[in-house]
């Protein structure tokens, strides 16, 4: 007879290994959505109408499987260090390849893609120096709509000519997606600043709490 654990006993949840992280389906969405870029960049190589509507479309897919992957990690309990890991970063290497192809198109000026990439690279760098020091710092509000009118205005701007629009049988009339795009890419960059300096706060808080901790630490011993 199996010993009987009791009612408030749970068993221990086993340690799942990189390779088995590698596996969960969250994660393997992840990995195409990293394996969709080199495709991507061969359509807007040679940009033209055609080569345009399916580079949105494989950028479209790539922002869908980022809400999806989250979800699917949170709903099958199977969220791992691989994929926060490998997540933002695959958001982060297609949105910058869709901008850096952007620009000798003329669909983006030269200093948004800069400001955009600096946004990111001082963000990540800070997220690894709180992480060393043991401090977890989460998205925020602002990081999360950036993220989203990041997306939805690189779409704008792969569509990138004029269309003619009626909505509920009103003519709108001719359209220039680009501009759209160019709006919303200019709106992101509003929330990457205020979720910079989120960032910037929460790390100093984290570290100032954690040095008063220790203080408190070394003052009792």
């Amino acid at each position: 007879m199996s010993p009987q654990l009791p009612p408030s006993a749970t068993p221990p949840v086993p340690r799942r290994t990189l390779a088995q992280d590698a596996a969960n389906l969250p994660n393997v969405l992840t990995f195409a959505r990293i394996v969709a870029i080199p495709f991507f960049a061969w359509l807007m190589d040679r940009p033209t109408p055609v080569r345009c509507f399916w580079a949105c479309i494989v950028f479209t897919a790539a922002a869908i499987t980022d809400v999806l992957d989250g979800y699917l990690a949170r709903k099958l309990n199977v969220v791992s260090v691989l994929g926060k890991f490998l997540d933002p970063l695959a958001d982060k290497l297609i949105v910058m390849a869709a901008l850096v192809w952007l620009v000798p198109m003329g669909r983006i000026a030269t200093w948004v893609v800069v400001v955009l990439l600096a946004r990111e690279i001082s963000v990540t760098g800070l997220r690894s120096v709180a992480a060393s020091e043991g401090v977890i710092i989460s998205a925020g509000q602002e990081g999360k709509t950036k993220t989203a009118l990041q997306m939805i205005g690189i779409v704008a701007l792969l569509l990138g000519y004029p269309y003619h629009l009626a909505y509920l049988g009103v003519d709108l009339g001719i359209v220039d997606m680009v501009h759209v795009g160019r709006m919303l890419v200019y709106i992101s960059l509003l929330f990457s600043f205020a979720s910079a300096a989120q960032y910037v706060r929460l790390f100093s808080a984290a570290v100032e709490a954690k040095e008063r901790k220790r203080a408190a630490g070394e003052a009792a011993t």
